[in-house]
């Protein structure tokens, strides 16, 4: 028996999908990414339009899998099944769909399965008529809850098995679930709930566990990290648990994301230049550069503010590499507004940017904004700001052509299985000639041509 899960959208939606394929695997199940499985699960994902376009697209292959192996079970979860107009599109235009649940009972999936399984059991050994002929009645689950409960930690921590993680010396752990910001353009609080801190105790457990396991890297997610610990009953600071994680031994470099400029601490600079195990790359979502535009997004932070900001990392860390988000087109956005995105962009010399053309989300104020900006104008910005984004992040790689750095090998270059692949602590990757046998190991590279986004190398030490 084969199951898939397939995962739209972000870290954290990954970080959730291992935990499924963890318990599917504790049924029995193997693994497999081919979606013609004996059990497939889609983690969806609601931040764009598209994201939902997607996930009807599977549906409609699954559905054909489904009429040749008709005990295979389709579940679908995450962000957008917290949309109750789109779970009642789903069950009425995908009958079929077997198991509905959302973001906040993740932890409940086990049960859940056993439940369907039950209930098919039932309706197989109870036939309804139906047109005068008997009839299995269709079994679905569908548990969505509106909010948000406690944290329930797992014990044991639920992930896939070591041996059958696409990358088993790095793995990603949850410091806390939803947000409070409600940025005007943003879903996640309506999907995701609000803030909820996990406690220190129980994520340096999950991390020495990993560590346990060969991890070495660890990436600590959060929809907003510098906020974690404001909801414990005994509050405690980002910057305070990342050093505590970086106390734990067998893990060599801690990342996160994501950091919200308005939360950014002096503390947490602080801890970042001090330890060495903190990779030297923060993503910073600027959105927009504009102080008008800011503002009617809710963002709580003003242009000067974030280049002040910007300034007060570089000078505390030099060699740190800062890559952001950006939405171009957002509700009364003037050309005037775009250019100060524009040369804010050329001022914060960023190593890489996620550039978005602003989209609709119903049910957020955005949506409803007077002043939506036409589509052809939004275009024409967002391959202007392109432009301007690749020469940055250009011009900022190339100024490490020629350094020595240090390499987490990652694997086999997909599109050229001559070279290996691994990731510098700025984030940025470098291809390079060498054995396999240097896979999740650190190696010291050469970076010999600047290829805008990416490095060729060579290695210098292997050690």
């Amino acid at each position: 028996m084969k199951a898939c899960v397939m995962t739209f959208g972000c870290q954290m939606n990954a970080r959730d999908s291992e935990k499924i394929a963890g318990i599917l695997e504790s049924f029995g199940y193997e693994i497999t990414e081919d979606e013609n499985a004996d059990f497939v699960v889609y983690n969806t994902c609601t931040v764009r339009e598209n994201a939902n376009t997607k996930l009807y697209g599977h549906l409609g292959f699954a559905g054909k899998y489904k009429e040749t192996n008709k005990d295979m079970v389709i579940a679908i979860c995450g962000c957008m099944m917290q949309e109750p107009d789109e779970v009642e599109k789903i069950k009425k235009s995908y009958p079929f769909v077997d198991l509905i649940f959302g973001t906040h009972n993740l932890y409940k999936f086990k049960d859940l399965v056993n439940e369907l399984f039950e209930k098919r059991e039932y309706n197989k050994a109870h036939p309804v008529k139906k047109n005068g002929k008997l009839k299995v009645k269709h079994a679905l689950i569908c548990d969505v809850w509106p909010e948000g409960k406690p944290i329930v930690e797992e014990e044991p921590i639920t992930r896939i098995k070591e041996d059958k993680r696409k990358l088993p010396f790095m793995a990603s752990v949850n410091i806390m679930y939803g947000c409070n910001n409600f940025c005007t353009y943003c879903i996640v609080p309506y999907v995701r709930g609000r803030e909820r801190s996990r406690t220190p105790e129980a994520i340096l457990a999950e991390i020495k566990a990993l560590a346990s396991d060969g991890v070495k890297e660890i990436m600590l997610l959060g929809q907003n990290v510098n906020s974690y610990g404001k909801t414990l009953a005994d509050p405690v600071s980002f910057a305070s648990l990342l050093n505590e994680v970086c106390k734990i031994d067998g893990i060599e470099r801690v990342r996160f994301m994501t950091s919200h400029p308005k939360d950014l601490s002096d503390e947490l600079i602080d801890v970042i230049a001090k330890n060495p195990k903190v990779c030297r790359h923060i993503h910073l979502p600027v959105q927009s550069g504009s102080t008008e535009v800011l503002r009617r997004m809710n963002r709580r932070y003003s242009r000067e503010h974030y280049l002040e900001l910007i300034k007060k990392i570089r000078a505390a860390i030099p060699e740190i590499a800062i890559t952001t988000d950006i939405i171009v087109g957002f509700p009364g956005e003037t050309e005037e507004d775009f250019i100060d995105t524009v040369n804010l962009v050329k001022e914060s010399h960023y190593i890489g940017a996620y550039t978005f053309q602003y989209s609709k989300r119903s049910g957020t104020p955005a949506a409803s904004m007077e002043d939506q900006v036409p589509e052809d104008v939004i275009q024409n910005r967002y391959e202007r700001l392109m432009k301007v984004v690749n020469e940055s992040t250009l011009s900022e790689t190339a100024k490490l052509t020629g350094k020595e750095m240090t390499v987490l090998v990652e694997g086999v270059n997909e599109e050229n299985k001559d070279l290996l692949t691994g990731r510098l602590s700025n984030n940025l990757l470098v291809h390079f000639k060498g054995d396999d046998s240097l896979i999740g190991k650190f190696v010291t590279v050469t970076l010999d041509e600047c290829k805008g986004f990416y490095f060729m190398g060579s290695v210098t030490n292997s050690n």
